[in-house]
């Protein structure tokens, strides 16, 4: 055991550059994974807990006043029902800010949808005007409990007694009304009401709203929401940083191990030496095997650990939604078990391909076998293309005897099985008057080629290819070529070097391209289905001619678009969607459309993909849905992009729905703006011109939400760079060693010291070129392929992914090469600078 750790303290000492890499490596994987379960956590369970605290119902029903709730208690799978609460739909203001709202009447606190106070306390008859905001619609109106709520238009005032949070669907500006819950009395003239299903099993919710809505009828039921819908919109953004970190920190744990592969396997080949001097002074195959494997996983260990703790100790520090994540992940039942299984997976991942590799060392045996001719044997001299490499006469290669260790190694016991050694590269060919066997199979694969009329395969004993010679015909410098075959003689060992290299890069192409994506939502976007930069809905108090007049009116608004939505049944009746009638004939709406053809004529529809998967449809297909009593037939002629709802909207015009309902008034107007114009300045000038009358609210853009990703892309990106560095380093170690025995030849042959070190750093420049391509020939569709699945699962659809620019693409590719190339100059110019003594030790 001491010489064991003595051996490794000195290899420690010889790599410590490696070893360091190796630790920042696995600390940054592991701390990638650590935060994606914390996002996964805080995604999923707080609403859960919420949902649970309440003893939330699964479906909410919004009925007229005369819907009979009493029916719905016998239905089977229905366990208890909450309600009806009596609502009305009102807009409240609160220090300059304004929003539309649902007053529910509650004449006691529920057993069922039982909302948990966080401030305040819950509604006392001793104040009669006293209200209950959820705690988002709180925070958008910066209220507190003791502000006043003003109801604009009347004289009504509303204080806020208490803050509490809901499990059913949050407050989104313009899309979703707040929730507020009051007494009776502060709802006198209630439009509808509300009432809440507890179900036996979840897993019937749409067989219960099908037929709650055959008993109360299609016209009585104005909107339904279910828990499912709920629970999507609360994980939102969150559950998607989840998965970006938790798939690149999966595919950067797969990157490390096979870096980590390769690097011993590398070590093992320019060692062999040292690995047969352990096994003759009596190390053991386990002692060797132990020795590589236990060294790793104790840099694993330390990066795991150190990893851990500073995710524990800085995590909730962290700025922003990531903070927050891990504050509330901390105080989770499975945060302990996470926090040791996730570092242990990974360091057992580690463990594991280090073993592959760490067992080849152990077989290596006690006196070395010498390994074959390098690429650069065989015909290499000036006669063989016509010109000599160096800058003077090629001159032959002196005859040399064998080497220190060939003279003096001990005779193998004639038991032994250890084969016959073969000369050295340098070794003169006539100690070598027989040739090699042929490996077997290449005769019958050489008739096969012949057959097909194809040429024979190139040799693979390190002579030059047709190609590299015509290339040196052409007076190529010797350098280039000799560089690009040596990188690619050896195809097994060259495309494993290739393929390690390639994952990171891989990586960080998908990574680029969700970078590139998300700038695509903020720079451009009416090319992911937000044309317009301002919603505004007007009261009664303004007719719709007055509406567009002022509207129009400002120098800033381009387009003023009229339109309604309103929630639909769909077929089945077992949910709503979103019916939208936006702009005219005369001018329509400008939807982005990812398939089919804009609505043009009447009954013509486009529709999300959201609705599209909720309904099983396809563009071309009718569908019917039922908006009140009457029932509402529409073409989907093509498929756009819609980032709201979750994609459950079909849109078409406002002059289809007024064919069908020739009374129906605009109830809100999207504004397309000037190219350069702000969103927020526009709005506060139409808000003062509209003196109270309108309520203006800026577009949820949904990449609004995914700010915290571009840190966690940085990131990803920073710590994919450093597994490809470590690959990078041992590639060229690996380089450098295997040049070291063709160092005399190429000197020989009369290559200058800059020539032989050219050589390297064109076979790793070449190298990282080939990463570089494969990288990007994969990794573009790969990402639009992950990109876009996970538009369609969201419902927004596919056709949002963005790939980076040519650009960036050529600066990446170039950074790759260039910095293997500096990297790979100074190990080279060394040993191409190494001393004839140096040069025969290494040799023999």
């Amino acid at each position: 055991m001491r010489a064991t750790l003595r051996w490794a303290h000195s290899d420690l000492r010889t790599h410590r550059g490696e070893a360091l890499f190796l630790v920042l490596a696995t600390a940054g994987i592991v701390a990638s994974l650590l935060l994606a379960t914390a996002l996964f956590g805080y995604a999923t369970n707080p609403w859960q807990r919420v949902f649970t605290q309440s003893h939330g119902a699964h479906v909410w029903l919004h009925t007229d006043t005369a819907a009979d709730a009493g029916k719905l208690a016998e239905l089977d799978g229905v366990d208890s029902v909450a309600g009806p609460y009596p609502t009305a739909a009102t807009t409240v203001a609160s220090r300059g800010s304004r929003a539309a709202v649902e007053l529910r009447a509650t004449p006691e606190r529920p057993s069922v949808g039982r909302p948990p106070v966080v401030s305040g306390h819950w509604l006392d008859p001793a104040t009669p005007s006293g209200v209950v905001l959820e705690s988002r619609l709180a925070r958008a109106l910066l209220a507190e409990p003791g502000d006043t709520l003003t109801v604009p238009g009347t004289a009504r005032e509303l204080t806020v007694v208490g803050l509490a949070d809901s499990a059913e669907p949050r407050y989104r500006p313009g899309e979703q009304p707040g929730l507020v819950w009051a007494l009776p009395s502060a709802v006198p003239d209630p439009g509808g009401q509300v009432i809440g299903l507890r179900l036996t099993d979840p897993g019937d919710t749409s067989y219960v709203v099908q037929r709650a809505v055959t008993v109360l009828g299609a016209g009585a039921i104005g909107e339904v929401s279910t828990w499912q819908q709920a629970r999507a919109e609360a994980q939102g953004d969150n559950r998607l940083l989840g998965q970006v970190l938790g798939l690149f920190g999966l595919g950067a744990l797969v990157a490390a191990g096979l870096a980590v592969h390769g690097a011993i396997a590398t070590r093992i080949r320019g060692h062999l030496r040292d690995l047969s001097v352990l096994k003759a002074i009596g190390f053991t195959p386990g002692q060797v095997v132990r020795i590589f494997l236990l060294q790793h996983l104790a840099y694993a260990l330390l990066g795991a650990v150190a990893a851990a703790a500073l995710a524990e100790a800085l995590g909730s520090r962290i700025p922003g939604r990531l903070g927050d994540a891990v504050g509330v992940w901390q105080g989770l039942p499975g945060h302990t078990v996470a926090l040791f299984v996730i570092p242990v997976g990974a360091v057992l991942f580690i463990g594991a391909t280090t073993g592959l590799a760490a067992w080849r060392a152990g077989r290596v045996p006690p006196v070395p076998v010498q390994r074959p001719a390098a690429a650069l044997g065989g015909r290499l001299t000036g006669a063989s293309t016509g010109r000599s490499f160096g800058p003077g006469p090629a001159t032959a290669a002196p005859e040399r005897q064998p080497t220190g260790t060939t003279s003096r190694a001990p005779r193998p016991h004639p038991t032994a099985t250890t084969p016959d050694r073969q000369p050295t590269a340098t070794t003169p060919r006539a100690t070598n008057p027989h040739p090699a066997a042929a490996p077997p199979g290449s005769r019958l694969v050489a008739g096969l080629r012949r057959a097909l009329g194809l040429r024979p395969a190139a040799p693979r004993t390190g002579q030059l290819s047709d190609l590299a010679r015509r290339a040196l015909g052409a007076r190529v410098p010797p350098a280039l070529v000799l560089g690009w075959h040596k990188a690619f003689t050896r195809r097994p060992r060259s495309l494993g070097t290739v393929a390690r290299l390639t994952l990171p890069l891989l990586l960080i192409v998908v990574a680029m391209s969700a970078w590139t994506t998300i700038d695509r939502f903020h720079s451009t976007p009416e090319q992911i289905g937000l044309p317009t930069a301002l919603s505004v809905r007007a009261d009664a108090g303004l007719t719709e001619r007055q509406t567009r007049a002022l509207l129009e009116r400002d120098p800033e608004v381009a387009a003023a678009y009229p339109g309604v939505e309103t929630a639909a049944l769909v077929p089945g009746q077992t949910a709503t969607i979103a019916l939208r009638g936006l702009g005219t004939d005369q001018d329509p709406y400008p939807y982005t459309l990812a398939e089919g053809r804009p609505a043009r004529g009447a009954d013509e529809a486009v529709a999300g993909q959201g609705l599209l998967d909720l309904l099983d449809v396809r563009v071309g297909d009718w569908v019917r849905m039922t908006v009140g009593d009457q029932p509402q037939i529409l073409h989907i002629v093509g498929r756009s992009i819609e980032p709201e709802n979750a994609g459950r909207v079909i849109s078409t015009s406002l002059d289809t729905l007024r064919a069908n309902d020739p009374g129906l008034r605009p109830t809100l107007y999207e504004l397309r703006l000037e190219p350069g114009a702000d969103p927020g300045e526009v709005a506060d000038r139409l808000a003062t011109a509209g003196r109270g009358h309108l309520d203006v609210h800026t577009v949820t853009n949904p990449a609004d939400g995914l700010s915290p990703l571009r840190a966690v892309v940085a990131g990803l990106i920073a710590v994919l760079a450093l597994i490809g560095l470590i690959e990078l380093l041992t590639a060229i170690g690996g380089t450098v060693r295997e040049g070291e025995r063709d160092l005399l030849a190429l000197k020989a042959i009369g290559l200058s010291p800059r020539q032989i070190t050219a050589i390297t750093v064109t076979a790793t420049a070449c190298t990282a070129l080939a990463a570089v391509l494969a990288a990007t020939a994969l990794g573009l569709p790969l990402a639009h392929w992950l990109i876009d699945a996970q538009g369609r699962s969201s419902g927004i659809g596919a056709g949002i992914a963005q790939g980076p620019s040519a650009p960036l693409m050529l600066l990446l590719g170039a950074a790759a090469v260039l910095c293997a190339a500096a990297l790979a100059a100074v190990p080279a110019a060394r040993a191409a600078r190494r001393r004839l003594a140096d040069t025969l030790s290494a040799v023999a």
